[in-house]
């Protein structure tokens, strides 16, 4: 299997990264190929702008969903944005590792989101969920944040972690096509003891074996939706 992990946190010394670390010797040990691209340490820019495309079909006013279409059929995508395409394109699995920042992903990562999942390739159309650019590849989201898990239940003072996470899991990765697993989680890391952190890690190490056998998250199916996207209606038998 072909891994991507795109890593998205500042500091190397962090349990985001510890875990991006034993995440790239867990499946690479099991015979994974894994490929990692760390966000911060590329200085990955994560600004949409005209400067993505080498050529555009409108020079004079942006469509950034358009030009996308166009740079990756002609190949005219800048080269930043077409290492990370390709490296999307030839995985299998790719795991999402960063920190929770105000309810969602640091900005680095969305921006890789806005430039890398490219329109046209990978979703666009009627391209969506279940016939999205990237069905057939499974997608974890393994994140960390410093609230504890009892803030996040259904009465929690924050509501589900899933729903405040929709626009990813769903919106995003589940948009695309992918197969999404479940989140992997790690609860209140800044303020855990050591024995916690090890803890942590070998129950995501024990995650990273067994993913395969994972079923995804449920999302909508488009054959259960007429040409409008209304819901269809079936009759009991």
């Amino acid at each position: 299997m072909n891994v991507l992990i795109v890593h998205a946190h500042p500091e190397p010394g962090s349990f985001t990264t510890a875990m991006k670390d034993l995440a790239v010797e867990t499946l690479t040990g099991a015979g994974h190929r894994v490929v990692v691209s760390d966000l911060y340490a590329m200085h990955f820019d994560p600004i949409a702008s005209a400067g993505d495309f080498e050529s555009r079909v409108n020079a004079d006013y942006l469509v950034y969903a358009l030009e996308q279409r166009n740079g990756d059929a002609s190949k005219t995508l800048a080269p930043d944005i077409q290492a990370e395409l390709d490296k999307l394109v030839a995985a299998d699995l790719v795991i999402f590792s960063f920190p929770i920042f105000w309810f969602s992903t640091p900005a680095i990562l969305k921006g890789w989101i806005d430039r890398v999942l490219v329109s046209g390739r990978c979703y666009g159309g009627m391209r969506f969920y279940d016939r999205g650019g990237l069905a057939g590849k499974k997608a974890l989201v393994a994140l960390t944040l410093g609230g504890q898990s009892h803030m996040f239940e259904p009465d929690g003072v924050h509501g589900p972690l899933e729903e405040m996470l929709k626009h990813l899991l769903r919106g995003t990765l589940g948009y695309v096509g992918f197969d999404v697993l479940q989140p992997f989680i790690g609860w209140h890391v800044p303020y855990v003891s050591q024995e916690t952190r090890v803890a942590l890690l070998e129950e995501y190490r024990d995650r990273l074996l067994n993913l395969e056998s994972e079923p995804p998250m449920d999302f909508p199916t488009l054959g259960d939706f007429d040409e409008l996207l209304r819901p269809v209606r079936r009759v009991a038998s």
